[in-house]
């Protein structure tokens, strides 16, 4: 919930920013793991990119060193969007669609071609289309109630 200071401006965050920064910092949390050893099996075998990345972050989803590179991105991302309430809808809504693109796009490749550079497996399909939809979820349930909210205001007296 937000709130006035006295000088008329908004503080605090709203569940949509707490929502975003939150989906960021799991992201970031996810990119940094696939850098562990013991965390992410198979480490020895981490490749750049491809689907010859042998590496298993929590033994089941394929990570390679630019598909950990992408989630510290995407979670930069949510962290720095989530100062707004505009900015937070549009990293859960939009963020969320890319990854239901990321899910067809898995879903339609052959797992052990060229186009898999990211790369992807059958496990990182599922949890991309969970995301997606959860992302898209938290953003439009979230925002309904907050236009306006999140920008600086003036107090009226």
């Amino acid at each position: 919930m937000t709130t006035m200071n006295s000088g008329g401006r908004t503080v605090g965050r709203t569940n949509i920013q707490k929502a975003a920064l939150a989906v960021g910092v799991v992201f970031l949390l996810v990119g940094i793991l696939g850098f562990i050893p013991g965390i992410t099996s198979n480490y020895d075998s981490l490749g750049f990119a491809g689907h010859g990345s042998g590496a298993m972050l929590l033994g089941l989803f394929q990570v390679s060193i630019l598909h950990n590179i992408v989630h510290l991105l995407f979670g930069a991302a949510g962290i720095a969007m989530a100062r707004s309430v505009p900015g937070s809808k549009n990293y859960l809504v939009v963020g969320g669609a890319i990854y239901l693109v990321l899910w067809l796009y898995g879903l339609l490749i052959g797992q052990d071609s060229a186009a898999n550079f990211v790369p992807v497996n059958t496990a990182d399909n599922w949890l991309h289309f969970i995301l997606g939809v959860g992302m898209i979820g938290l953003g439009l349930a979230l925002s309904r109630g907050t236009a306006g909210a999140g920008r600086t205001t003036t107090a009226t007296r």
